[in-house]
Parts: structure tokens; C-alpha cells; sequence
């Protein structure tokens, strides 16, 4: 068989690898949950178990005190956010005729004069409908509850992922040397040097995002916390940390933590000064974040634009659901690495170039 006629077939044949896998990975999506959760902290947390290995740290000992640390910080965070997120809720149900009132009072006649609009809303009636339902929203804990003992299939199956994804996590990080060995081996001896420089341009994609953006989550997390909290908000801490968590997502995480705040400001019924609070704590943290920690910390040179970003979770979203959406941006990292290849060849490749292209140009591309 000539060589570009093997070629061919090789090229052929990873290419319906490549989309077997694609459609076997969405047959399986809906059992591949806690397996890529568990991946993707795995992955975060993989730097933290390799600096206690380096000390001497036995790996298996390491491995477990990352994952008990990491699951104590994630209950710790559910147990401080969850019980002040209802309480908010609820003093905004308490809370929202005296705003629809003090709307009619000031802003209406605002739209009247400027913009001829004639808005007023009925207060009393919001009121008496809050009073009306307000008795069976409280008791949607224990229905809800009631629900779940009902149905067993999707208790046992919540339970079954939430110790799956700690036990995926163990063995990911303990057999993740192994895992990259056996990887390494199965390559062609050819392609070894190329495979591993591009796995290595993928993996420093995914890392400078993955732990830059939680880095910088962590970080406006904080910040928003204490500018809240001294710009005299009394739920600061809740929703400081949503908006840091948040972040993730260009825009929504600002857009929703800024909604938030001003909810939260509007409620407390103080007037202006909380409101200019918020204003002034979320424009120095939208500068805090584009200007320094985000090229400083996620890194410039990675290419995902904000866009990207979304369009990359809705698709993903779409196409494989909720696994689709944990997985959208390290497959976009590892795309834009191959894109990156793909340019570099095509720019290299005599269609391009032309076969009568001088030789000192034929690797460079167009600047």
C-alpha cells in the first residue's frame, strides 16, 4: 500500500474514532455526571496532591486529605449560603408591597412626567395574595420533603452520586501518573514528540483557566463580601459569594450579583447610601476584574473569548445536558489548541503558500 494512500486511511480511521467517541459520550450522558465532576475536580486538585508528594507525603494520604478538605470547604460553603438565601427570600416576600408602594410613591410620578408613562401598581392586592399563599409557601419544606421519600429511584440515585464522585476522585488522583504512562505508551512512536507537545498545550490551557478562573472566583468572592459588608449590606456574605461563583460565566456573574445587591439594598430600606454602596463596590470590582486579576491570574494568551465562553456552555448545554455544561470549556481549551494546530498547517501547506512561494516563507504564516 503506498504511503499516502496509507495515510489516508489512517487519518480515516481516527477521524470515525473521534466521532464514535463524541456519540458514545452522548448516549452516556445522562450516567456521566458524577464521573466528570469527579474529573474536573480531580484535575483542579491534582497541583495540591503533587506538592504533598513532593514533601513525602504518601500519595493515597495526600489524595484523601485533598478530597476531605475539599468536601469540608464545599459543605462549609452550602451550610453558611443555603440558610441565608432563604432568609433573604423570605424578607423579600415580607418586603415587596413596601417597595411597590414606595414605587407608586417616587418613581411613578418620575415616568409621568418625563417619559408620560403612567405606571401604578396595586399594592394592597399584592398584599392580600402574599397573606392568602403565604401559610402553603411555608410548608414547602416538608412537601418537598414528602417527595423525596416517595421517590426512592431519585434519592437512592442522588445518594449513589454523591459518594460516587468522591471514590471517582480517589482513584483518578491516586492512578493519575499511571493513568499518563499507559497513555504514553499506546502512542506511535512517530507521533510521540508531537502528541505530547500538544497534550502539553491543551494541559496548559486547562490549567491556566480552570485554576486562574477559580482563583479569581476566590478572590471576588472575598472581595465582594468585604466591600458589601462595609458598604453596610446585611447580606453581604451570601451575596458576595454568589457573585464571585458566578463570575464564572462572563457577565451573568456580574449582571446577577449586581441584581442582587441592589435587591438586597432595596430591601433593607435605608435609602440611597446602601444603593451607592453597591454601586461604587461592584464598578471598582468589574475594574478589579478586567484589569488585573483576570490578565494577571486566568492569562491573556489562553484565547477563550467571553463569548466563546457562553456560546461554548449554551452549545455544550445543548447538545449533552448538564454534563455537557461541566465540560464545555476543557473541550474548548483542547479545540482551540487543535485549531491552533490546523492554522499552523494550513499556513505551512503549499495550497496555501502556492508551489512557486519562496522557501523562507513557506513556514511563516501572514502577519
Amino acid at each position: 500500500m503506498s504511503p499516502p494512500r496509507a495515510d489516508r486511511l489512517q487519518t480515516l480511521a481516527w477521524t470515525a474514532a473521534g466521532l464514535a467517541l463524541v456519540g458514545l459520550f452522548w448516549a452516556l450522558g445522562p450516567i456521566l455526571a458524577p464521573f466528570v465532576i469527579a474529573a474536573v475536580f480531580a484535575y483542579i486538585c491534582d497541583p495540591a496532591v503533587n506538592w504533598m508528594v513532593a514533601r513525602r507525603v504518601p500519595r493515597a494520604f495526600a489524595v484523601l486529605l485533598v478530597i476531605i478538605a475539599a468536601g469540608l470547604a464545599l459543605v462549609t460553603l452550602a451550610l453558611i449560603l443555603l440558610p441565608m438565601v432563604y432568609r433573604e427570600g423570605v424578607l423579600l416576600v415580607n418586603r415587596l408591597p413596601d417597595l411597590i408602594e414606595m414605587f407608586n410613591a417616587q418613581l411613578s410620578p418620575l415616568l409621568q412626567a418625563r417619559l408620560g408613562i403612567d405606571l401604578q401598581l396595586d399594592a394592597a392586592q399584592f398584599r392580600q395574595l402574599v397573606a392568602d399563599n403565604w401559610s402553603s409557601a411555608q410548608d414547602i419544606l416538608p412537601v418537598l420533603i414528602g417527595h423525596l421519600k416517595t421517590g426512592g429511584a431519585a434519592l437512592a440515585g442522588f445518594v449513589v452520586n454523591l459518594v460516587l464522585i468522591p471514590l471517582v476522585m480517589f482513584y483518578l488522583l491516586q492512578e493519575w501518573p499511571r493513568i499518563l504512562t499507559e497513555l504514553e505508551r499506546i502512542v506511535p512512536r512517530p507521533w510521540l514528540a508531537r502528541t505530547v507537545r500538544i497534550l502539553g498545550d491543551i494541559d496548559s490551557v486547562m490549567s491556566e483557566f480552570l485554576r486562574g478562573q477559580l482563583s479569581v472566583m476566590l478572590l471576588l468572592a472575598l472581595f465582594y463580601s468585604l466591600g458589601l459588608w462595609f458598604a453596610g449590606l446585611k447580606f453581604a456574605l451570601p451575596v458576595g459569594v454568589l457573585t464571585g461563583l458566578l463570575v464564572f460565566i462572563p457577565y451573568v456573574g456580574f449582571g446577577g450579583g449586581l441584581l442582587l445587591a441592589i435587591m438586597a439594598a432595596l430591601l433593607q430600606g435605608e435609602g440611597w447610601p446602601p444603593l451607592i454602596g453597591v454601586a461604587v463596590v461592584y464598578g471598582f470590582g468589574q475594574l478589579l476584574e478586567s484589569f488585573l486579576l483576570t490578565p494577571y491570574l486566568v492569562g491573556e494568551r489562553i484565547g477563550l473569548h467571553p463569548l466563546a465562553v457562553i456560546f461554548a456552555l449554551m452549545a455544550f448545554g445543548q447538545l449533552f445536558g448538564f454534563v455537557g455544561v461541566l465540560v464545555a470549556l476543557p473541550v474548548s481549551a483542547a479545540l482551540l489548541v487543535g485549531l491552533r494546530e490546523v492554522r499552523h498547517a494550513w499556513f505551512a501547506s503549499p495550497v496555501y503558500l502556492g508551489s512557486e512561494a519562496p522557501a523562507d516563507t513557506k513556514d511563516a504564516p501572514p502577519q
